[in-house]
């Protein structure tokens, strides 16, 4: 019974961290993982299931919890709040113990930090909750009466970002993207093509005990699931892939890489663009990836030693600094942004609660600033592939419209290196927006810009 203290006790500090302390879940979480990496699989699963459930769904369970709590939960002390979350969310939403043993646990845990004045009150909310269960659903807003508030407590989607996604897409499909961001899926990864091939890895892979399928839109892309620790594979340490999405591949294939090239990555930390780019290029030509910290430069630096993928150079540099020495001089621009993140929140839950609309805005600012110097660096007839891992048109579209008609930058077609799938009237024109739940891959936006000569 201890262990099991123990480990929603880490569950606890590791949400105190992500929702008091502002710091990102990835981060937190690998950082606590390791330190336990001692425990079972079981107990780590059930870390990470536990913090995602209470993440992925707090706005519902901070609803239900007002409901039935005498305290409104912002009037609560964080380490209180954050308790009855995590019981709320294993009541709610999680099989495999019963409402009696959470209840029980959240009050020993409240206990063991200092709360032992407040463990009725635990007991009392908790046990409140379950026996009211089939009750929730009437909490959630009438979905015909209030669409958006609905989707907001259904889906635990802050409101701004239903309206803005209501406005662009529709109600129908906003549902689609919200119910696919719930789901867990497998991993993406990119075979690395200069060390192995596709159906290589798969067996190397799969005689590891992990499941790995094809990927769905091109042919060196996998999918992976039933793994412990990825970088604990001998395929991964040997660098045969890399953990990509299969949305920011494609924004690779249709830069038009080959052999030969020089290209410039502005914002390139981890360095998974690039690395897809010396892949497409074979290893062989000249690519620059920039960030603008010597930590992020070490990670892309760590990367490409592991693959074994030479051609990438490393180096600091801010964006929004020019370097004229480098104008006019490139094949290929990669400008992966920085963004508000809107189409990973499936993977990265906690960006829906640190995003906000003015965030948004400043980063259009920034977007801006670093494509009056990105377009520079292309050499007339050459590409700058600009994307982002977000769906809001204003860093996407809009930032495209300013490109062309501030830049001597035209679009250019995106279909000769597309899937029929996914050809459109926009890929046509130049660009892409693919959506969670409509197609199998994150959010993600990519517009190929050719310097016109």
């Amino acid at each position: 019974m201890a262990e099991i203290v123990n480990t929603r006790e880490i569950v606890l500090n590791i949400l105190l961290e992500v929702t008091r302390d502002d710091r990102p879940l990835s981060q937190v979480l690998s950082e606590w993982l390791l330190k336990y990496q001692y425990l079972d699989k079981a107990d780590r699963s059930f870390i990470s299931r536990l913090t995602r459930t209470v993440l992925e769904n707090m706005m519902m369970i901070d609803t239900v919890l007002n409901h039935f709590s005498s305290v409104k939960v912002n009037k609560m002390k964080p380490v209180m709040r954050t308790i009855l979350r995590m019981g709320a969310a294993q009541m709610l939403f999680m099989d495999g113990v019963p409402d009696h043993a959470v209840c029980n646990e959240s009050v020993n845990l409240a206990v063991r930090k200092g709360f032992k004045g407040l463990k009725g009150f635990v007991n009392g909310v908790l046990r409140t909750i379950a026996r009211n269960k089939d009750k929730v659903g009437e909490l959630i807003p009438d979905q015909d009466k209030n669409p958006a508030d609905y989707l907001s407590v259904r889906y635990s989607m802050p409101l701004w970002i239903c309206r803005l996604w209501m406005s662009e897409f529709g109600f129908d499909t906003t549902k689609k993207m919200l119910m696919a961001m719930s789901k867990e899926n497998a991993t993406s990864i990119r075979v690395n093509t200069v060390k192995t091939t596709p159906e290589n890895l798969k067996v190397s892979l799969t005689d590891a005990g992990i499941t790995a399928e094809d990927g769905v839109y091109l042919p060196y892309m996998l999918k992976i699931s039933g793994y412990d620790y990825l970088t604990a594979l001998y395929s991964f340490k040997n660098g045969e892939f890399i953990v990509q999405d299969e949305s920011s591949a494609l924004a690779g294939a249709c830069a038009g890489f080959k052999p030969g090239m020089k290209v410039l990555d502005i914002c390139g930390a981890p360095g998974g663009k690039s690395m897809n780019a010396a892949m497409l290029m074979e290893n062989q030509g000249h690519m620059i990836c920039r960030d603008v910290s010597e930590g992020k430069i070490e990670r892309i630096i760590e990367n490409t030693q592991r693959t074994g993928l030479s051609i990438i150079e490393a180096e600091v540099w801010d964006a929004v600094e020019p370097d004229e020495q480098l104008f006019g001089t490139m094949d290929v621009v990669i400008a992966d942004v920085p963004c508000s993140g809107l189409g990973v929140i499936g993977k990265k839950t906690d960006i829906k609660y640190r995003m906000t609309p003015e965030k948004a805005a400043d980063l259009v600012t920034l977007q801006r600033k670093i494509l009056d110097q990105a377009w520079l660096y292309v050499k007339p007839g050459g590409i700058l592939m600009y994307s982002t891992c977000t769906v809001n048109p204003a860093e996407n579209q809009q930032q495209v419209a300013y490109m062309t008609k501030n830049y001597p930058l035209t679009l250019q077609s995106l279909d000769d290196c597309l899937p029929e799938s996914l050809k459109s009237e926009t890929t046509k024109k130049g660009w892409i927006q693919l959506l969670p739940g409509v197609h199998s891959c994150d959010g993600f936006f990519a517009a190929k810009l050719r310097r016109m000569e």
